[in-house]
């Protein structure tokens, strides 16, 4: 296969990221997108992880300022959970669990207590719903542990312009696919004209269009550890409410509950199991916990799973098209920037010349990223003690930690001890060892092996925990940290 024209079928997030990645890495590259009135835009709220401003701004060297003036995103520093037996945890993306202060005989995750619940900078900053430390100056002190907020309509906007400028063609078509032995032979157009490339990308959503329906990939389901398969989402225009630094997850009677922050508006999202709940049921439950919802708030569903290959013959799917996993940890965006920089790469390594086994290496790796966010999902829903619903007792009962299982038990005998995540974590792992101990230390998963901490390091860990939350409180607020960069138009993070 020599690639020198691709088509991405699909004109939201996956199809724009794919196309804009591809053309930013590969500029000789004829890349089109075929926007199909078919496949739509899901439209929610979107939260992010690290791997998003890691993958614009660092791998792609694309510059914040448009997408803070297009996109209008808020900073999105931790997600809050409202889970297990704890009154609250945070999961932030600065690997707090697993470091040392110093004089300290174990990492933070050991003394870690519900009256004090931050085990760093970063989380005593959003439990005071602070996002940056301010500067003598009054300006923010940005860090990059962090990812965003965006509204999809504006995101998709953003991303659309970008492909535009870097000389992405975008179609505008109902076409259906022709099979080939490669694969796909072209996309047919109503009128009957023929578009044909070297690579088609599958960015046509839930749908699978090119990968699931043309070719039937096989697909492999999730959902013996993730039972959920519906969304009820809802949103309300912010009026006096505080603009939060994070997302919070919300534990519900049959599920979960999100909260993404945008400037002018909040968006709630109930994801739930069809097996416990009806969806009348869950929408009267929702708007029970949210009074303030207007309009109509509409149902989502989804299967939790993937196909056996993101690339098969002359098609790689992105995105949902290849699988979803559910909204928990906010994963949507960042398997896409997962798929397209492991593509792009791809493409350089080859001189756009991909072999079987480069073909197959891709494969694995894509298929493992997949595995290992089912594999952290589970562990949110293994051991959430805070509700003991029909769903709650089930989930506890039957979910099946899959790879995560032997970091479980190490954990159950050995503590937040961080000795085990580079054994056992993939190199694609974005949530790493710290991101596991935030959920069994914030579940108040037991273990064996306490450690019994002299009473100079309790002082020592305490007297720290003051020192951060002091300089919380005098942090600056996502309002605060968005008017600065407006108005100075020189300090953008």
């Amino acid at each position: 296969m020599r690639v020198q024209d691709i088509i991405v079928l699909g004109g939201g997030s996956a199809g724009l990221m794919a196309a804009l990645t591809l053309k930013r890495r590969l500029p000789q590259l004829s890349i089109r997108v075929v926007r199909s009135p078919e496949f739509g835009v899901i439209g929610v709220g979107e939260a992010t992880t690290l791997s998003f401003p890691k993958h614009f701004f660092e791998y792609l060297k694309l510059k914040p300022q448009s997408f803070f003036e297009e996109a209008e995103p808020t900073w999105k520093l931790a997600i809050r959970f409202l889970w297990g037996p704890r009154p609250r945890f945070y999961y932030t993306f600065a690997y707090e669990f697993q470091q040392r202060l110093p004089g300290m005989g174990r990492n933070n995750g050991f003394y870690y207590r519900s009256e004090q619940p931050w085990a760093g900078p970063v989380s005593a900053f959003v439990a005071h719903d602070k996002a940056f430390p301010k500067r003598p100056d009054g300006t923010p002190r940005f860090h990059n542990n962090h990812g965003y907020h965006i509204e999809n309509v504006k995101l998709v906007g953003w991303l659309e312009g970008l492909c535009r400028t870097f000389g992405v063609e975008i179609i505008d078509a109902t076409v259906t696919a022709e099979r080939s032995e490669a694969g796909i032979g072209a996309l047919v157009m109503e009128d009957g004209t023929r578009m044909t490339a070297d690579l088609y990308l599958d960015a046509s959503g839930f749908r699978s269009e090119l990968l699931g329906r043309t070719l039937a990939e096989p697909f492999i389901s999730y959902a013996d550890s993730l039972f959920c398969d519906r969304a009820v989402v809802g949103s309300w225009n912010r009026t006096d409410e505080p603009l939060l630094p994070y997302t919070t997850a919300e534990t519900m009677d049959t599920g979960w509950c999100w909260q993404i922050e945008h400037e002018h508006s909040i968006n709630r999202g109930y994801v739930y199991s069809s097996s416990f709940i009806s969806d009348e049921a869950a929408l009267a439950e929702f708007l029970r916990k949210n009074p303030r919802v207007t309009g109509t708030p509409r149902v989502v569903k989804f299967r939790s799973g993937r196909h056996a290959r993101n690339w098969v013959g002359n098609v790689v799917g992105i995105g949902n098209s290849v699988g979803f996993v559910e909204p928990l940890e906010s994963t949507a965006l960042q398997i896409i920037c997962v798929e397209v920089s492991t593509l792009a790469d791809s493409l350089l390594d080859s001189l756009c010349e991909p072999n079987p086994t480069l073909v197959e290496l891709y494969n694995r790796y894509n298929a493992q990223a997949w595995d290992d966010i089912r594999d952290f999902l589970s562990v949110h829903y293994k051991f959430n003690t805070r509700l003991d619903t029909p769903f709650w007792q089930a989930a506890r009962s039957d979910v099946q930690l899959h790879g995560a299982q032997f970091l479980v038990d190490f954990y159950r005998q050995n503590g937040p001890s961080v000795v085990a995540g580079a054994q056992l974590l993939h190199a694609s792992n974005s949530f790493g060892m710290d991101g596991y101990l935030a959920l069994l230390v914030g579940q108040d998963v037991a273990y064996d092996r306490r450690y019994a901490a002299p009473v100079a390091e309790e002082k020592l860990w305490h007297d720290r925990c003051q020192v951060w939350g002091a300089e919380a409180r005098q942090g600056l607020t996502s309002e605060q940290c968005l008017g600065v960069i407006r108005n100075s138009g020189s300090c953008w993070a």
